[in-house]
């Protein structure tokens, strides 16, 4: 029985550790590549607000989100993504190919979801930063990309990604 046990559990690390390094293999293969002057790039949120990703991540470390109304994954991450704005992290949101300002306006109200979006409706942005995945979020920290992934990511994952850039 002891044996059987210690094999289950040892079974069950190797097959954790193979699921993280697929994990990471893919958020490698899948990075974005942030465009020249990247932080500079002023962006218009649906709120009216001009900003910088430099202004924005010069405090404290910025996720930015880029997400689609049509993106069955997102349906499961921007709801953390509404949690962590609540909580008082600091989030940026890019609406991709989701529709003009008010379909992305009126969806948004619909859901309850109060963080500030940039639409994006022809992928302009997207792609300059090789967009390939929604969603996808970067971590910025003073004008830096600390990190990337893309696909589902939990609520303490995105979190831990946030206090990570601090200490990096």
């Amino acid at each position: 029985m002891k044996n059987r046990l210690l094999r289950g559990l040892r079974e069950g690390i190797i097959l954790m550790a193979l699921l993280a390094v697929v994990m990471l293999a893919m958020d490698w293969w899948r990075a974005p590549v942030a465009p020249p002057s990247f932080e500079s790039m002023p962006l218009q949120t649906l709120g009216g607000q001009t900003v910088t990703l430099e202004a924005q991540s010069a405090d404290k470390p910025l996720l930015v989100y880029f997400w689609a109304s049509w993106c069955a994954v997102c349906r499961f991450t921007t709801p953390d993504i509404e949690k962590l704005y609540g909580e008082g992290n600091n989030v940026m949101t890019i609406a991709l190919r989701s529709g003009k300002d008010d379909e992305v306006m009126g969806g948004l109200q619909r859901k309850d979801y109060h963080f500030p979006v940039v639409n994006d409706p022809q992928g302009t942005i997207s792609q300059h930063f090789q967009i390939s995945v929604t969603p996808t979020l970067l971590v910025i920290y003073q004008g830096r990309i600390i990190s990337t992934t893309s696909g589902w990511t939990s609520y303490w994952g995105m979190k831990l990604r946030l206090w990570w850039a601090t200490i990096a």
